[in-house]
Parts: structure tokens; sequence; C-alpha cells
């Protein structure tokens, strides 16, 4: 399989340098995004994801996740154009300070010999989604530490991750097979970093790879991703969590590549992604059930295939993303009747009902238990519509002047 040397300087911000060590925000200061007009209550939402994730793409999910409803001006949805560096951050601020929290817990567990910031995890990609947390943090503090980390994931990334014959970067260490969820995983990160370091090929790496996994998992029927390929066992359903991870991690590389100095460089690449996101939103609510829902195979029946509202959320949220992105209304009536769905959905204590084990795939999540990517899920759903309801209303004010 083929290597590709890569080395890149590390990332010492020029931002102010926060003093204080970082500790995780009350719970109140999510309230002050709570939706005026919505009966969940987004704060205990929010603390249940905080307490349920503890997996490495679990605790990543939850960084883009606050970040989008807390900080959405350090998130990509909220970076200028032609802009990816983030604001400064001044010394007495503890603005993203539970995202940095959530960077620092990572590092400080992270073994000195591990390239990967989870050391032994089993895929490839998941500790890569805990690299923009880390990357913002060493961008926003100044501090090395951070810097260091996020190169070595990367070099892990590039040069050390089993590949396809082709260039796809493994989902797995153990063998070279391909899951949709990568893609919401690693080409984010990989986008990022490049952003960051106003550096072409490897934003252009991020579409790469985006590219590769699309050639391979795509179904040409439907436009939707088949789960898993390649390796010793495949899952080739239309696993509606896994065309989540894949649209919305599309939308994010998107946003990011947008907002980059290169942007100009690859006007036909964002084309593509555009169409990509479009393609898989397209597929999915053209099996949206009646009250809203996806089912969990998306293109299968009730009789035998469970409800999901984990995958619904998350497939919603990118729909705002992408009105909001290309100025287009084609998904926003079916995101809106799954917004409702998943809103109705949500306990009195803030726990999503209806939601697909991650780990099975296949069965609801049992009695008492929580779904962490679920949650996240939620917190990027109210953040996405929000941030439309804004826009539109913007606009509407605007016009009547």
């Amino acid at each position: 399989m083929p290597m590709r040397a890569f080395t890149c300087a590390l990332l010492l911000g020029g931002a102010a340098r926060v003093l204080a060590a970082p500790t995780v925000l009350l719970a109140d200061v999510a309230a002050e995004v709570l939706d005026e007009d919505s009966s969940v209550n987004i704060t205990l939402v929010r603390n249940q994801a905080v307490s349920a994730s503890t997996q490495s793409w679990e605790v990543g999910t939850l960084a883009e996740a606050l970040l989008e409803l807390e900080w959405p001006a350090l998130s990509v949805y909220g970076a200028a154009s032609s802009s990816a560096h983030p604001p400064l951050i001044s010394a007495d601020n503890t603005t993203a300070s539970d995202v940095f929290t959530l960077a620092s817990s990572t590092l400080d567990n992270k073994p000195a010999d591990s390239l990967a910031l989870v050391a032994n995890d089993g895929a490839v990609g998941d500790p890569a989604s805990i690299g923009p947390a880390v990357l913002l943090a060493n961008w926003t503090l100044s501090n090395a530490t951070y810097g260091a980390a996020a190169q070595a994931q990367l070099d892990y990334l590039l040069n050390y991750a089993p590949r396809t014959d082709g260039g796809a970067i493994s989902q797995r260490t153990d063998q070279v097979q391909l899951w949709s969820d990568f893609v919401y995983m690693a080409p984010p990160f990989l986008a990022y970093y490049g952003a960051l370091q106003n550096d072409y090929s490897l934003v252009k790496e991020a579409y790469n790879q985006i590219w590769l996994y699309r050639y391979t998992l795509r179904d040409e029927n439907t436009g939707l991703w088949r789960h898993v390929a390649l390796g010793d066992w495949q899952d080739n359903n239309l696993w509606a969590t896994g065309n989540g991870w894949a649209a919305a991690g599309i939308m994010r590389v998107l946003k990011t590549v947008n907002s980059s100095s290169v942007a100009d460089a690859l006007v036909g690449e964002q084309a593509d992604l555009a169409g990509w996101v479009d393609e898989i939103l397209t597929g999915a609510w053209a099996h949206q059930q009646t009250n809203g829902t996806l089912l969990n195979y998306i293109d299968q029946t009730e009789e035998n295939s469970w409800a999901d509202t984990s995958a619904t959320a998350l497939l919603a949220a990118t729909s705002f993303r992408h009105a909001l992105f290309t100025n287009t209304t084609t998904h926003i009536d079916a995101a809106n009747l799954a917004y409702d769905l998943v809103e109705s959905s949500i306990d009195s204590d803030g726990v999503l009902h209806g939601t697909i084990d991650p780990l099975t795939f296949v069965a609801p999540t049992a009695d008492g238990s929580v779904s962490p990517e679920g949650q996240s899920f939620v917190l990027m759903m109210r953040a996405a519509r929000d941030a439309w309801l804004e826009a539109t209303s913007d606009s509407e004010e605007t016009t009547s002047d």
C-alpha cells in the first residue's frame, strides 16, 4: 500500500494564551442558547451528552457539537469566508473551556509513544475526530503540546495507517476496510489542519479521501452510502447513521475549504462536495416516514428495520447547514419534520429515545441506556436550525426594509 511522507510545522498559533487551566462549564452556560419556542431544555440534553461520551468518536463528536451550539464563532460554521482561523481568546476568557477540557483530557491519557490521539483504539479515523478540538486548543492557547499531538495524529493518518491500493485510508487498524463513519472522523481534521496552515495539499487530501470513500461505498440506485466495504466482512446496508456521518463530515469539509485561503483554487471540489451532500440528503429524505423519522436501514420498511431518531437528528442538522451554504430550501421541509419528531422524542431528563445502539448497528439502544452520539446530534441539530432561522429572519428583515 502506498505511504506518503508528510511533514508539517507545529501550530503554535498567534492567539493570546489562556493562563488558567480550563474547567468544564456549568450546565447553565448552555441555557443561553435555549430555543424559547422549544419545550426541550437543551442544557439537559447537553449534560447527558457530556456524561455519556467516553469513546474516541463520541468525544470528538461531542467536542464538535459543543462548538456548534455554545461557541459557534469558533466552529467552522462560524468562520468568515477566507478566514478559517478562529478568533483570538483573551487570557481571562473561559470561552470554549469545555471543549478545551476534552482536548486536554485526551492528551493527559495519551501515551507518549502513541502517534494517534487515542492509543490502541482499533479504528484509524475515530481518534482523529478529536483532532479539530486539539488544533483549536493549540491555536488559541499557543501551547506546543497540543501542536505536537496534532502533528503526530496527522503523521499517523498520512504515513502509517493502512490504505487501499487506490490511496483510501482504512477506518480499521487491523485490516484495510472502509466505513462510512470515517468521513466524519478524519477528513474534517485533515481539512482543518490544512486550512490553519494555508496548506493546499492537505486540504485537497481531505477532498481526495471523501472522493475515494464515495467511489467505493456509494449505491448507484439511491445515491446513499453502504456502511462497510472491503476487509473480512462487509455491511452493504444503507445504514442511516453511516449516511449521516458521511453527509455531516462532507459538509464540515466543504465549509472548511470554503473558509480557507485556498478556496479559490478548489472551486470545482467545493461544487463536488456540495453535490455529494445533496445526493445523500435527497436519497435519505425520499424514505422519510410520515412522522418525520428515518429508519435504521433507510430503504427498508418498518417491518424489518427500526426507526432511528439519532440518525434523523444528524441528517436534519446537515440539511439546515447545507441549506445555509447553498441558499436552497430543497430539504428544509423534511428537516423541519425531522426536527419536530426528534424533539418530541426527548424526555424531561434530556434523554433522546428511539435511538439505535451504535455498537451493534441493528438493535435499538437498551432501555435505561443513552446513545452518546445521539445526544450530540441533537445539539448539532438545534445549533443548525437556530442558525438557519437566524439567517432567514435576517433575510426577511432586509427584504422588508
